[in-house]
């Protein structure tokens, strides 16, 4: 696996019962994967030698990030080396302009969008939309089209004025409507090269400040058609792009009842987390099965409800007295941290609570999230 973070962690943890050996790629041994990984390759994962060289003896490559440059793994297929997803499936998890194109191509739902050259561009996106939530068309919402996650990369413009800053990147931009949408869903399944596909319950995603706080599944009160939609639309997107494991389509749920695709994410996905206690077979499990060819296991629920709740650096409590905490209030919760370095705002674990009363699960998530993350204290 390319990438030494907590997804790498996780989907070597998945492989351990299935006697999966496992070698991973990572940028330092302080990595949250290198730290419980035992075949660890230090290396830039942007210079095709070292990649050459790690690949050397795989049966198969995946990634827990979508960075590799797209000609090094094409360059990695023409050595013979099994990729997956290959290169041709990850460009649209790594380009956001080459990933509306295709997906308009195919017909899937998407926010208006194209690319814009400077800020007068930006304005002339914003006039084409014309009746949005101003007569002017903004506010306008703008990606760089490549490297952007958990918020960065990602502006939202009430004016020509305020659009510089994401052109300064020297790469190039997509300018998109800024939907008015109720929730944020997620659908996530998996599919292997010979084309079976699993799909888990959609998913409610709650976002702050750019960053997932919380998942909710399945996502409350979805209409179960709009639900099935959404489920045969992640699916009918991997067989069309040609995704082998994990896919994550991040989707909004507009005022007038409908989904419009966000994000897509060719790997493990935080949208996902919830599966490890709460489905028969989690995603990264059914991940390393997929990338393997091997028969997918079952996506279904175990209980009612599952939340997931992301643990945010803040201002630690000592974690033992933590786990004291909340563990012996809540026997039932899953505790899953990185071994991160805490830093403001970063995602240095997760918790996962399950039960029949979603009002109950929710409270229990938060409040655990909250002491691990130094901002609850009773």
């Amino acid at each position: 696996m390319v990438g030494g973070g907590q997804l790498a962690r996780m989907t070597h943890e998945a492989g351990i019962p299935l006697g999966i050996r496992f070698k991973l790629l990572s940028d330092t041994p302080q990595d949250s994967a290198a730290q419980v990984v035992g075949d660890v390759v230090i290396g830039d994962y942007r210079d095709l030698d070292t990649l050459r060289e790690f690949a050397r003896g795989c049966d198969v490559i995946t990634f827990d990030h979508e960075h590799v440059p797209t000609e090094h793994l094409r360059a990695l297929e023409a050595d013979g080396i099994p990729v997956r997803p290959g290169p041709e499936a990850l460009v649209h998890a790594q380009d956001k302009g080459v990933m509306r194109a295709r997906l308009d191509a195919i017909g899937a739902p998407c926010p208006r969008h194209r690319l814009v050259s400077d800020p007068a561009d930006v304005e002339r996106f914003a006039a084409e939309l014309g009746g949005g939530q101003a007569p002017d068309g903004f506010p306008v919402v703008l990606k760089t089209v490549r490297g952007g996650y958990d918020g960065k990369g990602v502006w939202v413009v009430r004016s020509s004025k305020e659009a510089a800053e994401p052109f300064r990147a020297g790469v190039p931009v997509l300018a998109e409507e800024k939907v008015d949408f109720v929730r944020e869903l997620a659908a996530n399944i998996v599919r292997s090269p010979h084309g079976q596909a699993v799909a888990y319950p959609v998913v409610e995603s709650v976002q702050v400040d750019g960053v997932c706080d919380t998942v909710i599944a399945p996502a409350p009160d979805l209409d179960e058609e709009l639900a099935g939609q959404a489920q045969q639309l992640a699916l009918r997107i991997a067989r069309e792009l040609g995704v082998v494991g994990h896919l994550a389509v991040e989707l909004f749920e507009t005022a007038d009842g409908r989904i419009l695709v966000n994000e897509l994410a060719m790997r493990p996905h935080n949208s996902g987390h919830w599966t490890q206690d709460g489905a028969i077979t989690s995603q990264f499990a059914n991940h390393v099965r997929a990338v393997l060819d091997l028969p997918l296991g079952d996506p279904r629920p175990r209980a009612r409800w599952t939340v997931m709740a992301n643990v945010l650096g803040g201002d630690y409590p000592d974690m033992y007295h933590a786990y004291l905490h909340c563990m012996a209030r809540d026997p039932q919760l899953k505790i899953h941290m990185y071994g991160k370095d805490v830093k403001p705002g970063r995602k240095v674990g997760h918790v996962n609570t399950y039960g029949d009363d979603l009002a109950d699960v929710r409270e229990r998530a938060a409040h655990a999230a909250g002491y691990l993350r130094g901002t609850i204290t009773e």
